[in-house]
């Protein structure tokens, strides 16, 4: 859990391998180390951003990072405080709109399938995938 308001919690469910890998971009390593973070190990990361997530009002903007956002547009985000972007999808996109538009098409297509299957009565292990 990143954060407990009342009646709910917010959850964090990420995969090992592709958060360290997300996290080791040097541009992902130089944002968090301005936010404050050691540079550590994921699970160090991961303990800092739940410290962050319930000291403050706010989601922490380097958020992004451990969602798979491209650290590119974290650091846009950041810069210009959400402003000025070229487009706006699962994130607002500073950098790669093509790259971002093709990511998001396959995320709505990837989510109407899920849908579906959820319809029909799928269950939620039987949809989770493997990394």
């Amino acid at each position: 859990p990143l954060r407990f308001t009342e009646g709910s919690a917010l959850l964090y469910l990420y995969r090992p391998a592709t958060l360290r890998r997300d996290l080791s971009d040097d541009l992902a390593r130089r944002l968090l180390a301005e936010a404050g973070y050691d540079g550590g190990s994921c699970g160090r990361c991961v303990a800092t951003l739940i410290r962050r997530f319930r000291q403050g009002a706010d989601f922490p903007h380097e958020i992004g990072l451990f969602l798979g956002y491209p650290p590119e547009d974290v650091a846009g985000f950041m810069t210009h405080r959400g402003k000025n972007c070229k487009c706006v999808g699962c994130w607002r996109v500073y950098e790669n709109e093509d790259q971002a538009q093709k990511t998001f098409a396959l995320y709505r297509k990837c989510t109407g399938i899920y849908c579906q299957q959820l319809a029909k009565g799928t269950n939620i292990e039987r949809l989770t995938v493997a990394g």
